[in-house]
């Protein structure tokens, strides 16, 4: 774990080297909130705010919270990378100096964050010695909820910014460039192998191993010009506008699933399983019977039973009660249909759980892993062919009080460091019934988001 002021990175005493660096003492955090201006309607009204190309974002129509500059990077290591985040976040707290005027969810300290699918890696992409964990503290955020607007400044070593409008006013925002000419190609998994994966996993879970498995595939985009990560949420945010779209650490996506939301004790958690692809220009009729048919398939719907019961027996051990629905809604999106359900409950009051702590518990939930977990994990890593990196991992923010919202990085992309390619993924939930080149189509039909993004 390390706690590392900005800029200089100090290495992580979780490294999988094994070798403990000497503690560093956290230099203390300044932290003031004010209330500012409210910003222009629309979905891309905090996006636009964004001045450089390493933005932290966290937004849903047109609410949220963006922030740049990096006051303390906070990265962990393996499976106590949860837990060596909120130990870290905590201490950095204890030393913060805050001033918040607002008072609202997401003003005050915050911390952007993103994790790692697994605690470990396979592939050639995989290096032991990379985080897989990441806390980010930005220097300036920006939030909006509702009709009030606020801007946080957050500074290290015991200095305090101006207030409000001012560091607005004094940002210089470099100009969003496309990234032109795109080029895709197979990731790790060619497209015409791949029904051959999802072929083996359906043997395994008729040989009675498991029950379900999600597998996932990633496709490589070569651009023409460096990949301007503006560029792609604000396209995301602008159509995609019932989703969070995100953006952490190379991370950015409209993730359409939400893993945890937890405020002044009460806990949200959407889950998404099975899946029915929308075609460009459907008719709302036809968008119906398509939706109709979705509800009604019993593939589907075995999945998604998966799902769901994996998110509440979850939670529950944190939790005085709790609502799960009966029967899943269809959420329709763009370019799919998902079979969807809310997951709603009351923290326990004496259990004191973080929204990290939650997060952690709850992934990786049947929704982008399988049941039984350890089953279906043990499957991924064997035959899926490619490290997931931070997708399907939790993607989201913190704040002092341990409220936040947690994504499931989907429909996503990771930024390479050559700025020039970013990898695309995607994942299908795979049961006894699932027939491999259907999984195929669904998984063209989720890169679809960020392919045009891409502005493919």
């Amino acid at each position: 774990m390390s706690a590392t002021p900005y800029p200089a990175p100090v290495p992580s005493s979780g490294a999988s080297a094994g070798t403990p660096s000497p503690a560093v003492e956290p230099r203390p955090l300044v932290v003031r909130t004010t209330r500012i201006d409210p910003l222009p309607g629309g979905p891309t009204a905090l996006v636009d705010l964004l001045p450089d190309t390493r933005p932290l974002t966290w937004v849903r129509r047109g609410d949220g919270l963006v922030g740049w500059g990096e006051a303390l990077r906070l990265d962990t290591f393996g499976p106590g990378r949860f837990a060596d985040a909120e130990e870290a976040w905590r201490a950095t707290l204890a030393h913060a100096v805050v001033r918040d005027e607002v008072g609202l969810p997401g003003t005050g300290p915050v911390a952007f964050g993103t994790f790692a699918f697994d605690d470990g890696g396979t592939g050639e992409s995989f290096d032991g010695a990379r985080p897989q964990g990441s806390l980010v503290v930005p220097r300036v955020v920006v939030g909006r909820r509702g009709r009030v607007t606020w801007l946080t400044t957050i500074s290290p070593g015991g200095t305090l910014d101006a207030p409000g409008a001012a560091v607005l006013d004094r940002t210089d925002r470099a100009p969003v460039t496309s990234p032109g000419r795109v080029e895709m190609r197979d990731g790790a998994v060619d497209a015409r192998d791949w029904p051959e994966v999802v072929a083996e996993g359906i043997a395994r879970i008729r040989a009675g191993e498991l029950e379900k498995v999600v597998l996932a595939r990633d496709v490589v985009a070569t651009t023409e010009r460096p990949v301007d990560p503006r560029w792609l949420l604000g396209r995301l945010a602008e159509s995609y506008t019932s989703c969070w779209t995100f953006s952490v650490a190379g991370m950015v996506g409209a993730t359409p699933e939400l893993l945890v939301r937890s405020e002044k004790g009460l806990v949200t958690s959407r889950v998404l399983a099975g899946t029915i692809r929308r075609e460009a220009g459907m008719s709302d009729d036809d968008a119906l019977l398509h939706a109709a048919q979705l509800a009604r398939s019993s593939k589907d719907l075995e999945e998604h039973e998966f799902a769901v019961s994996s998110v509440a027996r979850a939670l529950e051990p944190f939790c005085s009660s709790m609502n799960v629905p009966d029967a899943p809604f269809v959420l329709h999106l763009p370019n799919v249909m998902h079979l969807a359900s809310d997951v709603t409950a009351v923290l326990d009051p004496g259990a004191r759980s973080s929204s990290l702590t939650l997060a952690a518990a709850l992934h990786p939930s049947a929704a982008v892993c399988g049941t039984p977990t350890v089953a279906a994990r043990d499957l991924i890593r064997e035959i899926e062919g490619m490290d997931r990196s931070r997708y399907a991992g939790p993607v989201g923010w913190v704040g002092a009080d341990g409220d936040g919202e947690w994504g499931i990085a989907l429909r996503s992309a990771e930024l390479a460091d050559d700025p020039h390619h970013v990898r695309l993924f995607a994942g299908c939930g795979i049961v006894a019934a699932s027939d491999p080149a259907a999984e195929l189509a669904e998984s063209e039909a989720k890169l679809v988001p960020m392919r045009w993004a891409l502005g493919g």
